[in-house]
């Protein structure tokens, strides 16, 4: 099968989608796919590499390190029509997406599209006016879905929302996969990490993952630190990553005098990232702006407890009392943090655990879904095909 996907964001790009397009795209081409990306480069240039598209593009002030382009007719544009690829997988619903549909309708073929992002959290960045901004995602993305023939969705969460939109069409649930064998490598020199990031033998580590923005709402992850050193001292918040509102997380940690005991790493590169998530002994996140949170299956595969703020999407994920806890207060959190550290048979339950629900979310089971998806839209595809073509048959015979 020969498989398009169009994305806003590749590498050298961090983030989940990117990740997700990663792992989509390698287990396609193991089973046998002929696979292909159209995405917007990081400058001013088009150019491609690996059968990987990047269009030529500038930033805009969307949200934090968005991009578009103007350059439609770009040459590549022709050279993937001329390859005549069997469907369109899209990624994101900006610039990309442009180009999804132009294809789409110079072949006639369909487009399954994910919808990664709960953009009603991320309204902030354009207006102060959350009921507006829902108001608006709702709209656009109504308008944008219902023109797709199938709508993946990484939870049921996600499924929901879209309906109270209004998405009329088809919408699957396929959970996101992750790559176990990233996170399951062998010990790598703990006690020499910790060294260069200033962290003692003697430190518990609280460790969080992902992009440093606002919708993450690491700030209350601040606001519990400071309880929790009240209770044991020796605690360190570990940060990973980067993004538009390190400075002001950084500068609140200080505000708080709470800045000896949480550690900002900045930028990891993704291929280390699992040393980090093993210098941890629980993942923590006060977030609820995830579709999925990959963070916490990769914390999961590493073998982490988990204590995150309670969130549908978290189903079936973050079981209480199993691999973690989902908290709905600060108590709560307090509380479920000082019980896993306290107990260490706990804690080994939870480990073990976590290991057996991250092997839920494997990316060959991820990938082997999508393929169904795939097989099933293009059977649809050939029925209305035939359906099209039958009265002129019968006409004329």
């Amino acid at each position: 099968m020969k498989i398009l996907i169009t994305t806003d964001a590749f590498t050298p790009t961090v983030n989940g989608v990117v990740t997700s397009v990663l792992n989509l795209r390698s287990q396609l081409i193991e089973r046998g796919h002929d696979v292909r990306i159209l995405t917007l480069s990081e400058d001013n240039f088009s150019r491609k590499e690996d059968n990987v598209y990047y269009v030529k593009s500038f930033g805009v002030r969307i949200y934090p390190n968005a991009r578009a382009t103007m350059n439609f007719h770009n040459k590549y544009i022709k050279e993937i029509i001329d390859w005549d690829p069997d469907l369109i997988h899209s990624q994101c619903e900006f610039t990309s997406f442009i180009f999804a549909r132009k294809i789409s309708k110079k072949l006639n073929i369909p487009i399954i599209h994910t919808y990664h992002t709960m953009y009603e959290d991320y309204t902030h960045y354009f207006t102060h006016n959350k009921n507006l901004g829902r108001k608006v995602v709702s709209m656009l993305s109504r308008k944008l879905l219902n023109n797709v023939t199938t709508v993946i969705v990484p939870t049921d969460k996600v499924q929901k929302v879209l309906k109270d939109y209004g998405v009329k069409n088809n919408i699957v649930t396929v959970p996101t996969g992750i790559k176990l064998e990233n996170f399951e490598k062998q010990p790598i020199e703990i006690d020499k990490l910790k060294e260069e990031l200033g962290i003692g033998k003697e430190n518990k580590v609280l460790v969080t993952i992902g992009r440093l923005a606002k919708e993450k709402n690491i700030e209350e992850l601040l606001d519990n630190m400071k309880d929790l050193l009240v209770i044991d001292e020796k605690l360190v918040l570990l940060i990973v990553g980067d993004g538009p509102f390190r400075r002001e997380l950084e500068k609140k940690a200080k505000e708080m005098k709470i800045d000896k005991n949480v550690i900002f790493t900045g930028m990891i590169n993704p291929k280390e990232i699992y040393k980090y998530y093993k210098l941890g002994d629980i993942f923590v996140s006060a977030s609820k702006s995830e579709t999925q949170g990959l963070t916490y299956l990769e914390a999961l595969a590493s073998g982490l407890p988990a204590v995150c703020r309670e969130d549908s999407c978290l189903e079936n994920v973050i079981i209480n009392g199993y691999d973690g806890f989902a908290y709905e207060s600060i108590t709560e959190y307090l509380e479920k943090v000082e019980t896993i550290l306290n107990d260490d048979n706990l804690y080994n339950f939870m480990s073990n655990n976590a290991h057996k629900v991250a092997e839920k979310y494997s990316e060959k089971n991820f990938v082997r879904q999508v393929e169904s998806v795939y097989f099933n839209q293009l059977l649809e595809s050939q029925m209305y095909n035939l359906e099209i073509e039958k009265p002129y048959s019968t006409f004329g015979s």
